[in-house]
């Protein structure tokens, strides 16, 4: 009975007893199994009982029964990223105290996950799924498996890409009809360099984004699928440049500020591949320019600005290292290991501190990016490694680089790591 649970938010809000509040109503045991949901009682009986805590039970219950239409609303406001009604719908929300009462408080504190991760509030998200966890038992089929979603999402953003694949791979599809998680897994397997699963997972996603219309996420999971296919050597180089173009366009249709960001940044890296530094260092650039100076996408692009200038010769020694000492200290910062280390890396290779860089690499920089899985700096560290000993007659250091390279182990499958932290 869910006016029972109504009656006694309302009763403990207003600091009163039972007694006081049944007294000339009904008896205390009575009013303690109405509460409880353990009897049925006449409506005359919760009329005389709201009419003495000042409410009405019928609008009442209509607040608690918009509850769940009010969470699916900005469950998909979340999804879509139309961050406006995000807002407007967490302030609703917030004023709704019923929510706490109601048989979707869990399902609100889930949400609130996201919307923690949505405004890089990595803690607090932490919080709440340490809290979720304690209770997973409580939780319906479809929220322990939106709690693994969530979870997934939060190693992403902290750029464990082995953890949030190994969380989103235990989603059961039969509980949890939400193709949305798809696209989570097709990030995390492009991060770790796994073109042919990132693009399967890609494809899934993509379908469910263009049935709910979903017209930003169709954008991300485009721009997913063409970096996969920059990799085949067999691509049109000019045909790919057009896409991204077209993409580009589309952002800017959408007033999508930083999609045009990331797709500036991506066309970069794939003039970058080609060597053309000149062009790459002007994406970069571009792409800095669009995005808060104080984040992990911003030191991304900042970085590959750096080092395409460098190479290139268009900035000066002391301006280049000026420039990465600017993002060295936001690294370190903002506890971006990756990034203090790539900006170190580019302080020795500026100074021309080759001996120290190259110890710096291997000592710091391929432990690093093997414990997280970062396939691709794991492939160039390794090259410029096997190289720098081989040519300085280390022959055993580079006989090592070589074993680790060919023998397999960083292309194993990542459902099959194991997580040593």
């Amino acid at each position: 009975m869910i006016e029972g649970k109504i009656i006694k938010y309302y009763r403990e809000k207003a600091k009163l007893t039972q007694k006081e509040l049944g007294g000339g109503i009904c008896s205390i045991t009575h009013l303690s199994k109405i509460e409880r949901g353990l009897t049925e009682c006449s409506t005359e009986t919760i009329e005389h009982i709201a009419n003495r805590l000042g409410i009405d039970i019928e609008i009442e219950l209509g607040k608690l029964y918009k509850i769940k239409d009010l969470l699916d609303r900005w469950h998909e406001v979340m999804i879509k990223e139309a961050l406006p009604e995000v807002e407007a719908i967490k302030n609703e929300l917030e004023n709704a105290p019923l929510i706490h009462i109601s048989t979707y408080k869990h399902f609100y504190k889930l949400l609130k996950i996201r919307y923690e991760l949505i405004h890089y509030h990595f803690d607090k998200a932490e919080d709440i799924i340490h809290d979720l966890q304690k209770i997973e038992f409580h939780l319906s089929d479809y929220e322990k498996n939106l709690l693994k979603q969530l979870r997934g999402m939060y190693y992403i953003a902290k750029s464990d890409y082995v953890k949030a694949i190994d969380t989103l791979k235990t989603i059961k599809q039969n509980e949890y009809n939400h193709p949305e998680y798809y696209y989570h897994l097709a990030v995390s397997y492009h991060n770790l360099n796994s073109q042919i699963m990132c693009y399967h997972y890609a494809e899934k996603a993509l379908h469910y984004f263009k049935k709910s219309n979903n017209f930003l996420k169709v954008i991300d999971t485009e721009m997913l699928m063409l970096i996969q296919l920059q990799f085949d050597q067999h691509h049109d180089f000019n045909e790919t440049v057009k896409q991204y173009v077209t993409l580009i366009e589309s952002c800017v249709i959408c007033n999508a500020i930083r999609r045009k960001s990331k797709l500036l940044h991506n066309l970069a890296f794939f003039y970058y591949v080609r060597k053309d530094y000149q062009k790459a260092s002007e994406l970069y650039k571009e792409s800095c320019s669009l995005k808060n100076k104080k984040s992990s996408e911003y030191l991304l692009s900042f970085e590959g600005y750096i080092r395409c200038s460098y190479e290139a010769g268009l900035l000066s020694k002391a301006k280049l290292i000026q420039l990465t000492k600017e993002g060295l200290s936001v690294a370190v910062e903002l506890q971006q290991n990756t990034f203090r280390i790539l900006f170190n890396l580019l302080l020795y290779l500026i100074k021309g501190q080759h001996d120290q860089y190259y110890r710096y690499l291997y000592e710091e920089g391929l432990p690093y990016y093997r414990k997280y899985g970062f396939v691709y700096l794991i492939q160039r560290s390794e090259k410029e490694l096997f190289h720098y000993y081989h040519e300085n007659n280390e022959v055993e250091k580079a006989l090592d680089i070589a074993y680790l390279s060919f023998s397999g182990e960083d292309s194993v499958p990542i459902e099959t790591r194991r997580n040593n932290e």
